[in-house]
């Protein structure tokens, strides 16, 4: 409808007005028809909280998410904004969105009862008909809402005329979402200002009144901590929100695996060439859920999926590092590069131990147990005995980060039951990097299940006969 430029040309075109709630129910409808996904980037949600929010727009409810950081909370507002229409008119040269039908503001008022059909109009994108705003102490009612315009002042407007005001962050989303971040952060003086234009309708602002019906669809977010604790939320904003919904970590590690293929950043080009296998991905998605269940790990904190992510592109990135000083173009990250996970976790957990120093021994233990998982369930115990035998009266094995994949073939070759554990891992044919990570995977885990001996030598670590 582009070429629509007048509200005359609008009405003749057949365009109803509405609401931005009734807007998002249609267009969530036709979705749920289609059998579309609402959010097709946000996964793990199907069945808890993706029912709760289709519901909250079906009622056309405005909405609060509660739940610890990395739960997706910010993408799923974000999303929101695919449910609106892609286009929408507006009074040309208003600040507020002004609905061609139903002007609110005074300048759209007066333009429209002066040109009538003849007033202009304009096409917004729904990329612009979206607000958002990080709760902090120092937000003030300007920011929000709005303050008197010294310059248009200077013009020859009274102080008490509405067209000296510049329009905060809210009035600007008119016809549209507005989200706001970490809403118990919000000072209570402020909250009260938002639930007057949200609620009541009218705002001061100088010391006169202007009436602004807006309409918005309101969207929070807030960590349960301080939303039931802390009790920074008057009252009365509580009560302005229709649905209240919880939000949570992965609740199954194939969840939080997919999640890291989708998110991670992994390097391309320059020749190289970066396969992760399955059993490495899932190592990293196995720690972050053991730091969940941890009582070492600050559970109020909570344990980001952006820890599985960063993880992730921090593991491949020290296999690529590791190749590339090898001559490798092919990089596969083993269980010798997950020693470097340790720069991309530290700052992601809180770790609440007694004593000082720990912290490196919890998240080792943490690292050496998702690895042992992980060995249990890929690797069938009844093909180890072999490996475990093949050990005695052989020298020791060395692993790590400067031994080229070239020399895990070559070990294979020379131990006939590891070749055949690791044939069924990885398939026939395989790569040598491919190879190398399924036998540090393989002798590592028969380490933590007690059935070899590891020794570290150096940069190196060493496997051998118990014994």
């Amino acid at each position: 409808m582009s070429n629509v430029t007048t509200i005359g040309e609008l009405r003749a075109s057949g365009w109803v007005s509405r609401s931005v709630k009734a807007e998002l129910r249609a267009n969530a409808v036709r979705r749920i028809i289609a059998g579309e996904p609402l959010f097709p980037r946000v996964l793990g949600y199907e069945s808890t909280v993706l029912p709760q929010l289709e519901n909250a727009l079906l009622a056309g409810h405005d909405i609060i998410f509660l739940g610890e950081r990395g739960q997706a909370k910010t993408r799923m507002i974000r999303g929101l904004v695919d449910l609106l229409d892609e286009w929408t008119p507006i009074v040309a040269g208003s600040e507020i969105n002004d609905d061609p039908f139903h002007p609110v503001s005074r300048y759209a008022r007066e333009l429209v009862a002066e040109l009538g059909d003849d007033t202009r109009i304009e096409w917004v994108h729904r990329s612009a008909r979206f607000g958002e705003k990080l709760a902090t102490p120092d937000t003030s009612i300007a920011d929000l809402i709005g303050e008197v315009d010294p310059i248009k002042v200077a013009e020859g407007r009274y102080l008490s005329d509405e067209l000296t005001l510049h329009y905060g962050l809210v009035p600007r989303t008119n016809r549209g979402i507005f989200a706001i971040n970490e809403l118990p952060d919000l000072a209570e003086r402020i909250q009260v200002g938002l639930l007057n234009v949200l609620e009541e309708r009218d705002v001061q602002v100088r010391g006169y009144k202007i009436q602004l019906p807006l309409d918005i669809l309101l969207v929070a977010s807030a960590n349960p901590e301080d939303y039931t604790n802390r009790g920074r939320l008057i009252t009365p904003l509580k009560d302005r929100f229709g649905s209240q919904i919880r939000t949570h970590y992965p609740l199954e590690v194939d969840t939080e695996v997919a999640i890291i293929e989708q998110e991670a950043s992994l390097p391309t080009g320059e020749g190289i060439d970066v396969v992760v296998p399955a059993a490495m991905t899932r190592i990293i998605a196995t720690m972050s859920h053991l730091a969940r269940a941890s009582a070492h790990i600050n559970q109020r904190s909570g344990v980001s999926v952006r820890l599985s992510v960063s993880n992730q592109e921090t593991m491949v990135a020290n296999a690529m590092r590791r190749a590339l000083r090898a001559g490798e173009r092919e990089v596969v990250p083993r269980v010798s590069d997950l020693e470097a996970l340790a720069a991309s976790t530290a700052g992601k957990v809180e770790i609440e131990a007694l004593e000082d120093g720990r912290e490196g021994q919890i998240l080792d233990h943490l690292l050496r147990s998702a690895v042992l998982n992980v060995f249990r369930e890929v690797v069938p115990p009844e093909s180890l005995l072999g490996i475990v035998e093949s050990f005695d009266g052989r020298q020791p094995v060395e692993c790590g980060e400067d031994v080229p994949a070239a020399a895990y073939v070559g070990l294979c070759e020379s131990m006939p039951a590891l070749a055949q554990v690791v044939t069924k891992l990885v398939g026939e044919p395989s790569s040598p990097g491919r190879v190398a990570s399924a036998v540090e995977l393989i002798l590592e885990g028969l380490h933590l299940s007690k059935r070899l001996n590891k020794d570290a030598v150096g940069a190196r670590s060493q496997y051998r006969a118990r014994g």
